[in-house]
């Protein structure tokens, strides 16, 4: 008798599972619609308009000159790099490491990715406060863990408490991931909060994995203070990420770090000498000229950021059914819509906010992110990382599509 057999799958599971990032995916299609020649505004990736600071630059035009640059470097980064990445740490956040404490990575991703990777056992629980970052999930479940979303709501700020990670811990949760300020909805955890949830961590025998990426990025007299500097008996169960991208306009160099205690970097060390040796010489020289610099150019982007936050909310709040807290930090805007679903807009009732960022693209060519790619449907997040002229215009073309809604 013929037995049959069944061809074996030609991805594999693990990575077929992988969601694309919606972010990058929105900015993807605008920018493929505005090649085509449509008057596409994109509020998709957070990225800033602005050029990355001169000084940088001719770091990096002189780098590419010396030849020192043109071999490896240690997988863990530059050594000189580390070094200043501990001394920029101590500066900004108060938060004293050595440079052995160190891990340069290729973007923040990497080191989202590379942590994971390297706490989490198969089956192992991360509470993640939602809405959430969409590589979170995704770099969770490829290392084999368990998110579990904690909603958090626009009556909280859209941040967790204490309780309500409580609520979510069971035997196998063994890391939280914190984001402060926020990426998608620009909250900023106090000082108060932070330190309850540290010492809550601590209680608990939980890891703290957090994001630091937005650290200069607060607005109205906002402090984001480092977790591990408020909760110092935290620090030997703490990873904190950061890079250059955001605070100094590099999101193409594709530097960030990972920092922690010496055994947990050194396994994410040895993880990333194999998966991509160094990070490109060229780049992380650029990156230490910004991150041993002033901040001067820092505060000229936080400036007109904090400009483009408040016209941004003023314009989202003058659409009917659209609800905008003020964020407090990072460059995103998180609105409601939850009032217009299931309303006629130009012919179709749009259910979800996928399918109403959709009309959007389509009838209003201005492109956001659902809040689906977030953990949170029913939102619209808006970067307002680009110029003031096409903010302006984008959101008051949409605000003339969903004013429409019947």
């Amino acid at each position: 008798m013929a037995t049959t057999t069944t061809a074996p799958a030609r991805i594999s599971a693990r990575i077929g599972g992988i969601a694309e990032s919606a972010t990058l995916a929105v900015d993807a299609k605008a920018k493929a619609l505005k090649a085509a020649g449509r008057p596409v505004i994109g509020f998709g990736a957070g990225e800033p308009d602005f050029p990355t600071p001169p000084a940088v630059v001719a770091a990096a035009q002189a780098a590419c000159a010396d030849p020192r640059n043109h071999r490896y470097t240690p997988a863990s980064g530059l050594p000189e790099l580390r070094e200043a990445i501990a001394a920029k740490t101590l500066r900004d956040s108060g938060y004293e490491i050595a440079p052995a404490q160190v891990l340069v990575t290729n973007g923040g991703k990497q080191a989202v990715y590379e942590a994971f990777a390297t706490l989490l056992d198969p089956g192992d629980e991360v509470l993640l406060p939602a809405p959430y970052w969409t590589t979170y999930p995704e770099a969770i479940t490829l290392a084999g863990g368990v998110p579990v979303t904690v909603v958090c709501g626009p009556e909280a700020d859209f941040l967790p408490s204490v309780d309500q990670l409580e609520a979510a811990r069971t035997a196998r949760t063994k890391v939280l991931l914190w984001c402060s300020p926020s990426n998608p909805t620009g909250a900023v955890a106090s000082r108060e909060l932070t330190e309850a949830v540290g010492r809550w961590a601590v209680e608990n025998g939980i890891w703290v994995v957090t994001d630091e990426i937005y650290e200069h990025l607060v607005y109205d007299g906002a402090e984001a203070p480092s977790m591990p500097v408020v909760v110092p008996e935290l620090a030997d169960t703490c990873l904190v990420l950061n890079g250059v991208a955001k605070t100094y306009a590099m999101t193409g160099w594709r530097v960030g770090w990972l920092a922690g205690p010496a055994d947990v970097v050194k396994a994410a060390t040895n993880l990333q000498s194999h998966l991509s040796s160094n990070v490109c010489n060229v780049a992380q020289r650029a990156a230490l000229e910004a991150v041993s610099g002033p901040l001067d150019a820092v505060a000229e982007m936080r400036s007109a950021f904090d400009r483009r936050r408040r016209t941004i909310v003023e314009l989202l709040r003058a659409i009917p059914g659209v609800e905008c807290p003020t964020p407090r930090g990072a460059f995103y805007a998180y609105a409601s819509v939850q009032e217009i679903l299931g309303k006629e807009l130009r012919g179709a009732r749009p259910q979800t906010s996928v399918d109403l960022a959709a009309a959007v693209l389509e009838h209003a060519e201005v492109a956001v992110v659902p809040g689906e790619a977030f953990g949170t449907p029913g939102f619209f997040r808006l970067s307002y990382a680009l110029g003031d002229d096409d903010l302006r215009t984008g959101v008051e073309r949409m605000g003339a599509l969903l004013a429409e809604a019947k």
